[in-house]
């Protein structure tokens, strides 16, 4: 019976340093956070994210984005794109709070082509943003309308 109890406290034990070490991984992950994501204007957003704010207008990248967002909540966005040696791509509506949605890091030789949901606060433009591995910044941008705002709005 005491062997028992023992076996039992040791696997609570070891359930409970798992289960700790599992709530350590959100702090390692986000060691890098970038501070763009928390700025509130798109200029320090891209400043935060790329030291600059100019980028070069590309008819290489494919922004898919619905003309009309009937909820604000969950607006898809598709980039892709032709241009080569990308390091990453981010996305950024100009008119929400803080405006840096999102950045996928590109690893080398996979298709530069990624796919998400954001929320978008009211009816704004939408940038895709090309990064090469040279720091050269791309873009294009297309307006969405949205009839019912995502950000609580």
């Amino acid at each position: 019976m005491l062997d028992n109890r023992r076996k039992l406290l040791k696997g609570l034990l070891g359930a409970t340093a798992v289960l700790s070490a599992a709530l350590m991984i959100p702090k390692i992950a986000f060691a890098k956070w970038s501070k763009a994501f928390d700025a509130e204007t798109t200029e320090s957003a891209m400043t935060g994210m790329f030291n600059s704010t100019k980028t070069t207008a590309s008819d290489k990248i494919y922004l898919k984005v619905p003309e009309i967002a009937e909820n604000g909540a969950v607006v898809p966005v598709n980039v892709k794109t032709d241009i080569e040696n990308v390091k990453s791509i981010s996305i950024v509506g100009f008119k929400n709070p803080q405006p840096l949605a999102c950045s996928f890091t590109i690893p080398e030789g996979t298709d530069s082509d990624v796919s998400i949901r954001i929320r978008l606060f009211e009816t704004m433009d939408v940038q895709a943003i090309v990064e090469t591995h040279d720091g050269k910044l791309f873009s294009v941008q297309k307006e969405v309308k949205v009839t019912i705002g995502g950000c609580g709005g």
